[in-house]
């Protein structure tokens, strides 16, 4: 009898949990029976995901993805007929493995954000049954000193750095929808990247409204299939500019969510702001960018 043999299942699972990788985890499971049984249980989940596979092209990235959708954004075409169905099965074949699953990290090769070089977006975004809220915090590196004119003729650069970051959002809520049908124990799900670009987030509650509309609502499913990512809902979009930075912070809410004005929408944005950036390196950029005026703009839904 070796020293697991002596250890309670309980603290074997509370092993598990911390070490919460699925390859490491799937190789536990060839050491024995028990582990076999026991990995199933584990429900603190890390997936690393090193490419995404569509049903549509086994070479198709995420980024690819999220290009066709922006192409199909800017450029409609009424007569186009239905795109194939782009289910991406990887991540949820993998998981299925799992049982009990509470809470899930996804970790995505790379950001989805083809950028001008010297420029820098970071996002967070919240999601239930679509978009709730999304931060965004973008700057350029190698400024020449004339910022109002940079903000003139960059505020729709600025639009264009958070409709992308948007659009990279519902891709990625759209990507893990499989895997929030079929595992209905799981309270918090994040979706990251390597690069540390963006952050999808949903929470217990977001993840029950999410499952209560898809049983109600499968003509948006179809929807959604056509377009490879989740519908952006009409939002409210309050930009701050630091020229003395060269940084923007852009906060998104989404309308149905209610919209506030003057002093309340603006510690409405800093709590949002702070909770995604504040103790991150970049904190004390956001808390400056926070005293600046704001430019409030809305945006139908897309």
């Amino acid at each position: 009898m070796d020293g697991f043999d002596q250890l309670p299942d309980s603290l074997i699972l509370l092993i598990f949990n911390s070490v919460s990788d699925v390859k490491s985890l799937i190789r536990c499971r060839s050491v024995s029976k028990r582990f076999n049984s026991l990995v199933r249980e584990t429900d603190s989940i890390l997936l690393k995901i090193d490419r995404v596979i569509s049903s549509e092209s086994d070479s198709d990235s995420l980024f690819l993805t999220l290009l066709k959708s922006f192409f199909n954004f800017i450029l409609p075409k009424p007569t186009q007929s239905p795109l194939p169905n782009r289910t991406h099965t990887y991540p949820a074949q993998i998981l299925s493995r799992f049982q009990r699953i509470r809470e899930l990290h996804v970790e995505l090769p790379a950001g989805d954000l083809q950028l001008e070089k010297g420029t820098v977006v970071k996002w967070r975004a919240e999601f239930g049954e679509t978009l709730k809220t999304c931060v965004i915090f973008g700057f350029r590196l190698g400024h020449d000193g004339n910022y109002e004119t940079e903000f003139a003729g960059g505020l729709k650069r600025r639009v264009m750095w958070t409709i992308s970051a948007l659009m990279a959002a519902s891709v990625r809520h759209f990507l893990l929808r499989e895997v929030v049908r079929e595992h209905k124990g799981m309270e918090e799900l994040v979706i990251t990247d390597r690069e540390g670009e963006g952050e999808v987030v949903m929470e217990e509650r977001g993840l029950r409204e999410w499952r209560e509309a898809r049983e109600s609502h499968v003509r948006v499913e179809e929807e959604e299939e056509e377009r490879g990512r989740t519908v952006v809902p009409s939002v409210r979009m309050r930009m701050r500019h630091e020229p003395r930075l060269g940084a923007t912070l852009v906060v998104v809410r989404a309308v149905k969510d209610g919209t506030h004005n003057g002093r309340e929408a603006d510690v409405e944005d800093a709590d949002l702001a702070v909770r995604a950036f504040g103790n991150g390196v970049y904190g004390d950029a956001v808390r400056e960018l926070l005293k600046a005026r704001s430019y409030l703009l809305e945006m139908n839904s897309f």
